[in-house]
């Protein structure tokens, strides 16, 4: 049978579809949950689960009676629907992110398509009252055919949207078949370009609907509000007639606040009658409060069951307001995805994901990129979030075009050629915009639309912009390509409400508003969460909350995409990335770029990003007053009444005062700033810090009262701040003056209980024996490598150039005296040498060798001023594997680094080395603890005790940074045999540079001159 070749054919869209209208289930009566409406609804039919399937390497492979009703399906496989058919074993996973893994030919696509073929038996029996049926797909990859016992009954393609095709006329009593057939590409491809694993089948619902001949089709709710009341304004349209509706509104407490009747009434928008209802001091829907009233919309032999969120969203001044209030976005972009199925999601799944987020002070998503499945707008309705809703559609492949000139300029300036600014496919890209829009119009919780991501802009995008702010004025209106401009012609942005940016660095945000702007501006994406990070989010969030023009952003992005393959024999999963399944167009991990894991386990950026956005914030503390300043963060919401104070003080890791339980005096609105009783005894000496911590004061279904919101940490003077360091065993004179022997390879130093050996080649220790136990198993190291993160992918092609991975010290002399009061002393004239270049650092170090067999080394470190930052600057050792007991003073618990510590606080922490770590799906630089004062390492016999002369930071591991860098996934990665201990005077922030702006000034290790001050005491007994 020839399949027709819409799929490749932009003027065929949808064939036979129903127009759009926007998401519910009808029930014979109201229905209790409107998110489990499929489910307990007698007018639906779910037609999920085992369905027989075929597939073809290319639809011109199909067999002649792939439709027939009385094809044989006992030579057909078994799949679950909604699947994918990569997740059933057929075909390849392939993940690519800018790039169409086809050729850039639109709007055909390779003649050889894969194809699959899905058939389901049904029975049908028809019901008195309910005569029409309805066939309903809510997300199909990349575009499908459907027959019905033989019969054609359409087509549709956009695969993250609802198609309906009215069956009634092929749907017949008794035994029917259900043939579908998907195509894994079509025109409709390239404007699905999005960063995500590409997949194929029938990935979301299907169901049967029957309902009246008559019935209210399509219904617009918004919501207006006056000084005292709100008016609820119902619009509706019909199928087949007309017929009598009363709507009612009912309160969460099950009171009726208003009643009327749909009554005609035509309008731009295209709908036929209204009913308006007025309700007075209207309880109003926001993220802190979602509020929600009962819609039912009953007409003969049917009731419509929906929720309504009364509120405005607006700007003002510049400002991005709620229900006349300004409002901040804390958010995150979210994808469908899950390591076992892909971007087949439940219920259960989206529930997990907005609960762990709602735990972690998320506020806000955007479903980038495409519409999400319509109950999960509903949860966000309910959880309280705000929604940045995206179209469909994303034709960031364009910008590969290959150009002569690929200057970013240039590829800019054609960027739009093939789609964007092409009228052929304004039909295509306004018709993305229209499914989006019209099926989620009526949820309170999206209060902005996206017409797509990354398409470059021109004509048809700015006819998508002009029908969504048409047709719905009452939301917000984004996107954020617009604002790469070329020299073609000047663009129309009027219908753009936002001013949204990907990445900037903070002074383009600075020059933005210097410039008296007349938009907010919207980070859309910003702080990369790949991997070890982001490590900018405190940065951002201070400019953020310092002007109101600025209206918040969503991080990039929520979780980790991989497919899982299995688990290894501890039980760890083995997740797979691009490249992984054999396919040669890939990019790589640019997938497992999230703040949790594949299976949302919370990775530290998540812990950041809960701190950086935490409720309130202290401002300072007044020691002399007695109290510290906080202010309530929150938009809406008393935080006496949601929140409870704790506060402890403490001292070189120990606690010395504490008060729990603190129950603000009075409310204290949004914004406003409160003091807060708090008189400590201070010590005199020590390093101390104030940390002041927010509990939530009453469950609110999804966090239990008690939980931690955040906490705040404020330094605190003392006479003596440097008394910490004194913990150290402080050097003694104990027994005889050290003695010395050297030869050309050595410099041993021996004392009472001791045999240290330096090798006078590279100035540092290759041997520390105490007591008979060695607690090196391997010469010390000059550091300056780290394995590479997924945020150093730009600058370690600088630190490879300089050769970091392959720098070592060397000494040109190395000297040896002995002190008066009995100390050995060896000076080394050092430097880091790498191949092919120059010497990277020059370093004038000095070993002292107390009799009590403590050592100190200070180096002053000069660095080459022509090389770039440095990853890290400090000393590796390699003790015993059994010395794996970590006791330390400084920041966790857990692993911080300069520009990435607001989830840590300054303590005495207990740990093992085997769980300082995080195993990162790609491995790479992992478990940093910074501003440490002293650390002990522990087991067997041994221990090693370090100080520092100013606080440092450590990483001690099982494993090496080589091997870290040498290994592709966190399953493969050798251990080494020892504890790795990598002692940190100075350690490169994390940034977001994978995506995002260069790390900043403050966080590199590019000082021109460094003062290396360590500690060292081995014990052995």
């Amino acid at each position: 049978m020839m399949v027709p070749k819409h799929h490749e054919d932009l003027s065929v869209l949808h064939e036979n579809t129903l127009p759009a209208r926007s998401y519910y289930i009808p029930g014979s009566g109201p229905l209790p949950d409107v998110v489990n409406a499929r489910r307990d609804s007698d007018r639906v039919r779910l037609l999920n689960g085992t369905w027989a399937f075929s597939c073809h390497a290319s639809v011109r492979d199909l067999p002649d009676d792939f439709c027939s009703p009385e094809r044989d399906l006992g030579a057909m496989d078994a799949v679950q629907v909604p699947g994918t058919w990569q997740a059933a074993g057929y075909d390849a996973h392939q993940y690519t992110n800018v790039r169409y893994p086809i050729p850039l030919d639109p709007p055909f696509v390779p003649q050889d398509n894969p194809c699959g073929v899905y058939t389901l038996d049904l029975e049908h029996e028809p019901r008195s009252g309910t005569p029409r049926s309805y066939l309903v797909f809510e997300g199909v990859d990349s575009c499908f055919y459907v027959w019905l016992n033989g019969r054609y009954v359409g087509y549709s393609q956009v695969t993250h949207a609802t198609s309906e095709f009215d069956v009634t006329d092929v749907l017949q009593p008794g035994s029917n078949r259900l043939v579908v057939l998907v195509v894994k590409w079509c025109d409709g491809t390239y404007l699905e370009d999005q960063d995500k694993f590409r997949t194929s089948g029938i990935i979301r619902d299907v169901y049967l609907l029957t309902r009246p001949e008559s019935v209210l089709f399509d219904y617009f709710v918004t919501t207006t509000l006056g000084i005292e009341d709100a008016c609820v304004l119902v619009r509706g349209t019909y199928r087949g007639e007309p017929v009598p509706t009363r709507v009612t509104l009912t309160a969460a407490d099950g009171t009726i606040v208003a009643t009327g009747d749909m009554g005609p009434g035509g309008d731009e928008q295209g709908y036929t009658h209204r009913c308006e209802l007025r309700v007075d001091q209207p309880r109003l829907w926001n993220p802190e409060a979602p509020y929600l009233y009962t819609l039912q919309v009953q007409t003969p032999g049917e009731v419509i069951t929906d929720q309504v969120g009364i509120r405005e969203v607006g700007i003002q001044d510049v400002v991005l307001q709620l229900n006349g209030a300004p409002v901040t976005i804390r958010g995150v972009n979210r994808h469908d995805s899950d390591p076992e199925t892909g971007p087949v999601v439940d219920l259960e799944h989206m529930r997990h994901d907005l609960a762990l987020m709602r735990q972690h002070n998320i506020n806000a998503v955007r479903s980038s990129h495409y519409p999400n499945d319509p109950r999960f707008y509903q949860l966000c309705d309910q959880y309280g979030f705000l929604v940045m809703s995206e179209a469909d559609n994303e034709s960031h492949g364009t910008q590969t075009q290959f150009l002569a000139d690929d200057s970013w300029d240039n590829v800019v300036e054609h960027w739009n050629d093939l789609i964007a600014d092409n009228p052929d496919w304004t039909d295509a890209t306004v018709d993305r915009v229209q499914l989006c829009v019209r099926r989620e119009k009526n949820r309170p919780s999206i209060i902005s639309w996206s017409a797509g991501n990354e398409c470059a802009y021109g004509c048809t995008l700015e006819q998508a912009l002009q029908w969504m702010k048409g047709f719905d004025p009452t939301r917000l209106t984004h996107y954020e390509s617009s604002y790469y401009r070329d020299s073609k012609r000047r663009y129309d942005y009027s219908n753009i409400d936002l001013y949204s940016r990907m990445y900037p660095t903070q002074a383009e945000m600075k020059d933005y508003l210097a410039t008296d702007p007349d938009k907010p501006l919207i980070l859309v994406e910003y702080c990369h969460a790949m991997g070890n990070g982001p490590g900018d989010l405190e940065d951002y969030w201070q400019l953020i909350n310092d002007d109101p023009r600025l209206c918040g952003g969503f991080v990039w992005e929520w979780c980790d995409h991989a497919v899982l393959a299995g688990r290894t024999a501890d039980g760890r999963p083995r997740y797979l990335y691009g490249g992984d399944s054999g396919e040669t167009i890939h990019d790589g991990n640019f997938c497992v770029d999230g703040l949790v894991s594949p299976d949302r386990r919370p990775h530290p950026g998540l812990l950041e990003l809960k701190n950086v956005q935490r409720p309130a914030r202290v401002l300072g503390y007044d020691h002399d007053n007695g109290s510290f300043t906080v202010r309530n963060d929150l938009d809406f919401t008393d935080l006496a009444a949601h929140a409870t104070l704790s506060w402890r003080l403490v001292c070189d890791g120990e606690v010395v005062d504490a008060q729990d339980g603190i129950v603000l005096d009075g409310p204290v609105a949004p914004h406003q700033v409160v003091q807060v009783s708090c008189r400590p005894p201070v010590p005199a000496a020590g390093r101390c810090h104030l940390q002041v911590r927010y509990h939530l004061r009453h469950d609110d279904g999804i966090r239990p009262a008690g939980h931690e919101l955040g906490m705040d940490e404020v330094e605190v003077p003392t006479a003596d701040p440097r008394n910490q360091r004194a913990l150290a065993e402080k050097p003694a004179a104990r027994g005889a003056t050290p003695t010395v022997a050297r030869t050309d390879r050595s410099i041993v130093v021996a004392g009472e209980g001791f045999r240290y050996v330096f090798d006078p080649t590279t100035g540092l220790p290759q041997t520390l024996r105490v007591n008979g136990t060695d607690l090196l198993e391997r010469p010390a190291e000059m550091n300056i490598w780290r394995a590479p993160t997924d945020n150093d992918r730009r600058i370690r092609l600088e630190w490879e150039r300089a050769h970091y991975h392959q720098a070592q010290a060397r000494a040109y002399t190395c000297g040896v005296t002995t002190t008066p009061d009995g100390a050995v002393i060896i000076d080394a004239d050092m430097s880091m040498v790498a191949p092919t270049v120059q010497p990277i650092l020059r370093m004038s170090t000095r070993w002292t060798i107390h009799a009590c067999g403590t050592l100190r080394v200070r180096m002053d470190v000069r660095r080459a001023p022509e090389f770039p930052p440095l990853p890290r600057l400090g000393l590796r050792f390699f003790l015993p594997a059994q010395v794996d007991q970590v006791c330390y003073i400084g920041l966790g618990p857990g692993e911080n680094y300069p520009d990435k510590r607001r989830a840590s606080w300054h303590g005495r922490f207990d740990s093992t080395v085997d769980t300082l770590g995080t195993p990162y799906l790609r491995p790479q630089e992992n478990g940093s603890r910074g501003d440490c004062d002293w650390l002990r390492l522990t087991g067997g016999d041994a221990s090693l005790t370090v100080t520092g002369a100013a606080p440092f930071s450590f990483n001690a591991s099982t494993t090496t940074q080589e091997a870290l860098q040498a290994a592709r996934h966190d399953t493969e990665v050798q251990p080494s045999g020892s504890t790795v201990l990598c002692l940190d005077h100075a350690m490169a922030g994390i940034g977001s540079n994978s995506c995002g702006p260069e790390l900043l000034e403050q966080y590199r290790v590019d000082a021109d001159t460094y003062l290396i001050d360590f500690t060292l005491t081995p014990v052995a007994h």
